[in-house]
């Protein structure tokens, strides 16, 4: 039996008192055992020096790589980025290349991730061929094959008669319909959040009622179809209004958002910093305090990565032309805890119900985001005690940039356990 024991840690989970001190036993990629002494020898020991366990990461708005499954190279760097993040589950967005449309492309990839991935890679499937929006894919087929929910890759479906019937046909299996939100007309050649600053910059802007709007869309025609659905990325403080009262009608939707949505505005972009060009925009103060209130009432259930990773080189050019994206795979966890448990009134375990947890559960992956004897030994132990200081340029990621460069920020994962294998050890 491959063993492991995580001695002299406080664990962030239901049920604990976070200040006293346990033992986790790890048996064959399970939680064996969780006590303050474990008397049981194992293989291997690791002291986690009064430091905050937790369940391991489960990112639910993530896009793997700019080329695609074909460059191993991608799902080995992407990997490392998670692991240096404290994620140990990736759900990818279908938007790849190959696109992940059809049942071919989910075994072709299944094995790649199965040859190359030491942490838990899992699909959404394509609602539509190439992510196009015109033409309905083999969700079935797909989902026989395990991806574990439909999704839009990032391109909101523009026919509300094809989101309509896909969101009856989702029914038949179960899974949640996970969509981004954002009117195309609305946002056409928008780069910036339509406000002040695209004034002052003389960039083309993309309003906050681009968003609002399809979400309110989305979530009338799930009410009425009693699908499940998700909103991706929400950044503005209309979404969340929508969200919540829909849930208060008995909608089955959940959300998620990203730490630069509640932790950087528009202003960001000032002289021209293309590092805040990511997708949906940044957006402003009001937004962001709107969005933190919708993470403490529960509206919106999950805190993802959004990592969407562009190269430097992409983002060093005029700011109409350069890449959006954002590196955050490695910065997520410190920014959230940062932001929300010093900064704020955000409790740890509130942290592991929003990046671990309740994707868990919204997913379908039960043997996953708890810390429990029985469960997959997934687990991460964060300094939440000292702060460390952000360097983009030593990103595992090949987007080596960051919005929180040079920042002193609480949280950082100095273990990684997937599987019951340590994937990252700074504890040495």
């Amino acid at each position: 039996m491959n063993e492991l024991k995580i001695k002299n840690v406080r664990i962030a989970a239901d049920g604990y008192d976070s200040e006293k001190l346990f033992q986790v036993l790890v048996s064959d990629g399970k939680i064996a055992e969780i006590a303050p002494e474990i008397k049981t020898a194992a293989a291997e020991n690791i002291d986690g020096g009064g430091l905050l366990l937790m369940p391991g990461l489960i990112d639910m708005s993530c896009k793997i790589c700019e080329a695609g499954f074909e460059n191993n190279a991608n799902i080995i760097t992407v990997t490392d980025s998670a692991v240096a993040g404290g994620f140990t589950t990736l759900v990818c967005s279908p938007n790849t290349q190959p696109c992940i449309d059809t049942k071919s492309v989910v075994e072709y990839i299944f094995s790649k991730v199965e040859e190359y991935s030491p942490i838990n890679i899992q699909l959404y499937g394509s609602i539509t061929k190439n992510c196009a929006g015109e033409e309905i894919a083999e969700m079935g087929e797909m989902i026989s094959r395990g991806v574990i929910a439909l999704s839009d890759g990032g391109t909101s479906i523009k026919n509300a008669g094809i989101l309509r019937h896909v969101m009856l046909y989702s029914k038949k299996f179960g899974v949640p319909l996970v969509t981004r939100c954002a009117d195309p007309d609305l946002c056409a050649g928008g780069c910036i959040n339509r406000g002040y600053y695209s004034t002052k910059l003389g960039l083309q802007g993309c309003p906050c009622e681009a968003e609002d709007c399809i979400v309110s869309r989305n979530l009338v025609i799930s009410k009425y179809t009693d699908a499940k659905i998700h909103i991706t990325k929400v950044s503005t403080g209309g979404s969340v209004h929508h969200i919540c009262d829909a849930k208060k009608r008995g909608v089955k939707a959940t959300a998620d958002t990203c730490p630069h949505y509640f932790t950087r505005s528009e202003a960001e972009a000032e002289n021209y910093n293309t590092i805040a060009k990511v997708d949906p925009p940044l957006r402003t103060q009001n937004d962001i305090n709107i969005i933190i209130e919708g993470l403490r009432n529960g509206t919106i259930d999950v805190i993802s990565s959004g990592h969407t990773p562009a190269t430097k080189e992409t983002k060093d050019m005029e700011f109409e032309n350069a890449s959006y994206g954002v590196s955050s795979l490695e910065t997520a966890l410190p920014v959230t805890f940062t932001a929300l448990v010093k900064n704020n009134d955000f409790t740890p375990l509130d942290i592991v119900k929003k990046m671990s947890s309740n994707p868990a559960k919204i997913l379908g992956l039960t043997s996953k985001g708890e810390i429990a004897v029985g469960k997959d030994a997934d687990l991460i132990i964060i300094d939440d005690k000292k702060t460390f200081k952000v360097n983009a340029a030593e990103f595992v990621s090949r987007a080596k940039y960051s919005l929180y460069d040079g920042e002193e920020l609480y949280g950082r994962p100095v273990l990684t356990v997937c599987g019951g294998k340590v994937l990252l050890n700074k504890l040495k």
